[in-house]
């Protein structure tokens, strides 16, 4: 069996450009914080309503 995979900590140069990589930056994107706006949008909306609500009973 041959060896094509050379193990990237087996010297400082592949590391380097193992952790230099693009795949190993775009998995630490931030996720998404649309749905936490969205549900606090939900939330104001509702308090509003219940105020308004409250307000002319």
């Amino acid at each position: 069996m041959s060896e094509n995979y050379t193990d990237p900590s087996g010297n400082t140069e592949a590391f380097r450009a193992f952790t230099h990589s693009p795949e190993a930056t775009a998995s630490t994107e931030a996720p998404s914080r649309t749905p936490l706006i969205i549900g606090a949008a939900v939330v104001v909306v509702l308090l509003v309503a219940l105020v308004a609500w409250l307000a002319t009973s």
